[in-house]
């Protein structure tokens, strides 16, 4: 079964990779879920294209329009994670490019947070039967998120601190640690594959603290120490890496020290007694290429709470 499904999907790598090349198609991005459509007042865009590609066998990666999105493939069904862009025509397309990998129903979907370009389609995961599996907090944020592509689906399956499925032979857990990203991430491991799949608490640009939803850069290194505990040596960030689909723990490694090095430096400016008003530009990220210095960071709702979590932290020094 997985000989057969590993030729298919070479070939529909081969093409997807071929079309992507011809027209440019990217699967950089991440953020808050906000983004896209037309521009035009003409309602959302048609879908991004979508490829394919092999993570390890029995775990496909299909990235493009939205969060990426993995199968994992097992003899009784399959587990996805991640739902990407909310609309009709983006789940059928990433229906179909799942029936590409199998034919064998979805069984169970995890996923990581809220933001529509991850948890999208949902609710036609439900309706066609599937388990839906979301930490608490992701629910609670649900119940105020309004992007402009509309409400996705609430999960019908919610979780405290960890959920394990074990379906043909295959382990799949998710796990909360500490808010992040959002007050509702979910880490999904792999264990029997050496994978883990992060969402956008790890993604190969500069990431972003939804605040407005529980997010902290603080508590954000927490989760990524236990990231970085668990047995893995393949890593599915929330978006692709810069001319990569998957991180190493090298690349994690690398991606951890700038978000030490950030959060240090912040600390640290806000001992020597930096305003908030002055915090962002105070800080220096040249070395490690992430602007912070932007409109989205300089935002109430978003530099407030940052500079009020640096400064409890900056006390907490000091005892």
């Amino acid at each position: 079964m997985l000989q057969k499904f590993q030729g298919s999907i070479v070939k529909s790598v081969v093409v997807a990779v071929a079309v992507a090349a011809a027209f440019g198609v990217s699967a950089q991005g991440q953020g808050d879920g906000k983004g896209k459509g037309d521009g035009k007042g003409k309602g959302p865009a048609a879908p991004g294209a979508l490829t394919l590609s092999t993570v390890k066998t029995g775990l496909i990666l299909i990235s493009g329009d939205g969060g990426n999105t993995s199968v994992r493939v097992t003899k009784d069904g399959l587990i996805v994670t991640d739902t990407k862009n909310l609309g009709d025509a983006d789940y059928a397309q990433l229906a179909a490019k799942i029936k590409e990998i199998s034919p064998l129903p979805v069984k169970y979907v995890f996923i990581t947070h809220h933001h529509q370009d991850h948890s999208g389609n949902n609710g036609k995961f439900s309706e066609a039967g599937a388990k839906v599996i979301a930490h608490e907090g992701l629910i609670k944020n649900l119940a105020t998120y309004a992007p402009a592509q509309g409400k996705p689906g609430v999960p019908n399956t919610p979780y405290t601190k960890d959920y394990k499925v074990k379906l043909g032979g295959a382990t799949v857990v998710g796990y909360h640690y500490f808010p992040a990203h959002t007050s509702g991430d979910t880490i999904v491991y792999f264990p029997d594959l050496g994978v883990v799949q992060a969402g956008d608490v790890v993604v190969g640009t500069a990431p972003n603290i939804d605040f407005p939803f529980g997010g902290s850069g603080v508590q954000w290194l927490k989760t990524l120490d236990k990231i970085e505990k668990l047995k893995w040596d393949t890593l599915i960030p929330g978006h692709s890496a810069p001319n990569a689909t998957t991180m190493t723990r090298a690349d994690f490694v690398a991606y951890k020290m700038k978000w030490n090095t950030l959060i240090s430096r912040a600390i640290e400016s806000v001992k020597k007694g930096t305003t908030k008003e002055m915090l962002l530009a105070s800080i220096k990220t040249d070395d490690i290429g992430w602007n912070v210095n932007t409109a989205q960071w300089q935002a109430a709702n978003r530099l407030d709470p940052f500079y009020a979590e640096l400064k409890a932290a900056a006390d907490a020094k000091k005892k």
